[in-house]
C-alpha cells in the first residue's frame, strides 16, 4: 500500500487525482493539502507526495519532503530558475519524477516528437501550438515547453535564441533556425499540443487532444507508486514509462 499525500487538494487537478486514487486498492490518501496548510504535520504518515499547486510553493515542499525523506511527484509548472535551483537541491536527498505533463499519451508525443525531428531532418521549420482553458495561469504550458526543448536539443540550438513567440508586424522572413510557439486560451480545454514540421510540399503534424484530467491524474498516481523506494535524483514519465 503507497500512502499519498495530494499537495492542491483544493484544486481541480487535486480533486482528479484523490477521486482517481480511491479507485486503486494499492493507493491511500492520507490527507489533502493546500497552499498555506501545515504540510509538515502530515508527512510522517505518508510514502510520497504529490504537488499540483503553486509555481512558487514547490521550492518548499522539496525542501519539506527532503527533511523528511519522502518521495515527491511535481506536476507543478511555471517555475523561475531560482525556483528550479531549490528543487534541485532536494532532488539531492531523495527521489522525485518531476514532469511537465503524466499523460501516457503526451509522453508518446514526447518520443515521437524527438524521432521526427531526428528522421526529418533540418529543412523542416518546426512550430508548436498549444490550447488550454481561460483560467491557466503559464503560458506557454509546461508541456509545450517540454516538446520545445526535445526540438532544440534535437538541432543544437539553444532554445533561448531560436524561440519566437507568436509573431506580429513586419517580422521579415522566417529564419530557418528559429522555433515558433503559439499559446491559445479559452472555454474549457483541457489540453491541446501540436508540433509541426513543415516543408516545401509537405507538412508533418504530431497532435495530442486531452478531454479529461484524468489522464494527467492516473499518470501522476502511477509515478507515486513508481518512485518510492528509488534512489535520489530527478525522474520523469519517460523513466516511468520505460521509454528510455
Amino acid at each position: 500500500m503507497t500512502k499519498l499525500i495530494i499537495n492542491g487538494a483544493k484544486g481541480r487537478m487535486g480533486q482528479t487525482l484523490i477521486t482517481c486514487a480511491g479507485r486503486i486498492p494499492e493507493l491511500q490518501v492520507v490527507a489533502g493539502t493546500d497552499v498555506g496548510d501545515d504540510l509538515a504535520a502530515h508527512l510522517a504518515g505518508c510514502d510520497a507526495v504529490i504537488d499540483f499547486t503553486l509555481h512558487h510553493a514547490t521550492a518548499d515542499v522539496a525542501s519539506l519532503c527532503a527533511a523528511h525523506g519522502k518521495a515527491l511527484v511535481i506536476g507543478t509548472t511555471g517555475h523561475n530558475e531560482s525556483e528550479k535551483a531549490a528543487i534541485r537541491a532536494a532532488a539531492a536527498k531523495i527521489p522525485m519524477v518531476w514532469a511537465t505533463n503524466f499523460s501516457t499519451g503526451v509522453n508518446t508525443l514526447f518520443w515521437l516528437t524527438r524521432k521526427a525531428a531526428e528522421i526529418l531532418g533540418p529543412g523542416f521549420d518546426l512550430e508548436v501550438v498549444e490550447m488550454h482553458h481561460r483560467l491557466k495561469k503559464d503560458a506557454p504550458s509546461g508541456t509545450a515547453t517540454t516538446l520545445l526543448e526535445i526540438l532544440a536539443d534535437v538541432r543544437k540550438v539553444q532554445l533561448a535564441e531560436a524561440l519566437r513567440h507568436g509573431r506580429q508586424g513586419i517580422t521579415g522572413e522566417r529564419t530557418a533556425s528559429e522555433i515558433g510557439i503559439h499559446a491559445l486560451r479559452g472555454g474549457d480545454v483541457v489540453g491541446d499540443h501540436t508540433v509541426i514540421f513543415a516543408a516545401n510540399g509537405e507538412r508533418v503534424e504530431l497532435t495530442h487532444k486531452a478531454s479529461s484530467r484524468e489522464t494527467f491524474a492516473n499518470g501522476a498516481l502511477r509515478a507515486a507508486q513508481w518512485v518510492v523506494g528509488r534512489a535520489p535524483g530527478i525522474y520523469d514519465m519517460q523513466d516511468v514509462l520505460g521509454l528510455k
